[in-house]
């Protein structure tokens, strides 16, 4: 064997050796992209399942805001109707039941008048003791007992 020859052969049993080196961490790098792939997969069939229960989840909340939309156009509704009918016995009652106020009103100071001779009836109350009618007779000392008005 000549030198050339002891060269290729030393080579050869370097690249046989450095190729068992390698060779491990090869097959473990295959295992573990096997794993990889297994834990993807599985993920995988464990989303489906949670996809299609929130797919469910979802329909439900939309038919159940559908609801909430119906009640509460129905309450508004019902709120404007009462509104109106409020407005309606309002205008039906309240002016009546205001001229009929202003009316017994009318009535109550014309039969006070009456009964007291033709003086105003709400200005007798007002009127000083007997005591102070000289008091009263004076036209400036009047309006000082009476704050100056």
């Amino acid at each position: 064997m000549d030198i050339g020859q002891i060269a290729g052969l030393i080579a050869a049993i370097a690249f046989a050796v450095v190729a068992g080196f390698l060779i491990y961490p090869l097959i473990r790098l295959g295992k573990l992209f096997d794993q990889l792939a297994d834990t993807v997969k599985q993920a995988g069939d464990h989303a489906m399942p949670t996809l299609d229960e929130s797919t469910t989840t979802v329909t439900q909340l939309n038919q159940t805001l559908a609801d909430v939309n119906k009640i509460s156009a129905a309450a508004s509704t019902t709120a404007n109707n009462v509104g109106a009918l409020t407005d309606l016995y309002g205008s039906m009652l309240g002016k009546p039941v205001i001229k009929m106020a202003s009316f017994f009103y009318a009535v109550r100071k014309t039969a006070s008048s009456f009964v007291s001779g033709g003086k105003k009836a709400g200005h007798e109350q007002d009127a000083p003791d007997s005591g102070h009618a000289a008091a009263a007779s004076s036209p400036g000392q009047a309006g000082a007992s009476r704050g100056g008005k």
